[in-house]
């Protein structure tokens, strides 16, 4: 199964192909590269009207070539959220389009929760399921970033989406480190998002490798889970990260917390509107009462 985000106004994926995809964000069309995207392009007229490209280099990372004068940050909304949106210098814009379809689901969760909802979001990047949660009622969104600058993104974000009444706690901290110091405090939460790096470095230095990492993190936070759990919600972005392998691993962790729950794990992909693409953009699992 593939779910796909269908419902944005202001992002559209137009066109994929030759390892690139072609975007509007807003009103601003963006060239980005996309390892997947392995078929040609559907109209290579379209893709001149780009204003950036990001353009990979041999030795790591990358550099944008501007085309046209732009902002170096603007505004995008989905469903009376706002967030704020860049080009980077690691080619990201601060936002995943494609997890629209998760934040309507979390939504929907909460809203129809019935009870206080806990929510902890962890590797939460610019914050956008943060917000989301937090706008559909949670009690509590506690938002875990080790990246201090992504954690001041989100607080810009919060700003944006006018939640500044609601209760979002925002921690910069390793994320093993904080999901261990929960544990000894005894903190439980109602629901659990998580979306970790295919690859990264600790703060000291240590190797995180998705594959190798995400079995024990998930069972580590299988222990902050109350005895009503809501929901727990994994994404990732592994290239090659078999949907199989990620169920076997929340059915083995999880299933004593969800007695009688429903997992679903699902790919996730975006429609290009220039031809009958469908561009995928990673794994998601999610476990539901």
């Amino acid at each position: 199964m593939t779910a796909i985000a269908t419902d944005w106004e202001d992002y559209e994926l137009i066109d994929a192909g030759a390892k690139q995809k072609l975007e509007r964000w807003g009103s601003h069309i963006l060239v980005r590269p996309d390892p997947q995207a392995l078929w040609q392009p559907h109209d290579d007229r379209r893709w001149d009207r780009a204003e950036a490209v990001y353009h990979r280099s041999a030795k790591g990372g990358g550099q944008w070539e501007m085309r046209a004068k732009l902002p170096d940050e603007w505004t995008v909304g989905y469903h009376g959220l706002t967030f704020k949106v860049a080009p980077t210098n690691f080619k990201h814009t601060g936002l995943f389009p494609e997890q629209a379809v998760n934040w309507d689901w979390m939504t929907s969760k909460i809203a129809g929760a019935g009870r206080p909802i806990h929510v902890l979001n962890l590797f939460a990047y610019t914050g956008a399921a943060s917000m989301a949660c937090a706008a559909a009622g949670a009690a509590e969104v506690v938002h875990v970033d080790a990246a201090k600058g992504m954690v001041g993104w989100a607080k810009e974000n919060m700003t944006l989406c006018g939640l500044q009444d609601h209760t979002i706690r925002f921690i910069v901290d390793d994320v093993m480190k904080f999901v261990a110091r929960q544990q000894r405090r005894g903190v439980k939460y109602q629901a659990i998002i998580m979306d970790p790096p295919s690859y990264g470095r600790g703060p000291n230095n240590e190797l995180w490798k998705l594959e190798d990492q995400l079995d024990g993190l998930i069972g580590q936070c299988a222990a902050l889970l109350d005895d009503q759990p809501l929901f727990f919600l994994v994404n990732a972005y592994t290239t090659g990260f078999s949907p199989l392998v990620l169920a076997n691993i929340m059915h083995q962790r999880l299933d004593g917390a969800f007695k009688g729950g429903r997992l679903t794990v699902e790919e996730l992909a975006l429609p290009a509107s220039d031809g009958p693409i469908l561009l995928p953009c990673g794994l998601f699992g999610r476990y539901e009462d």
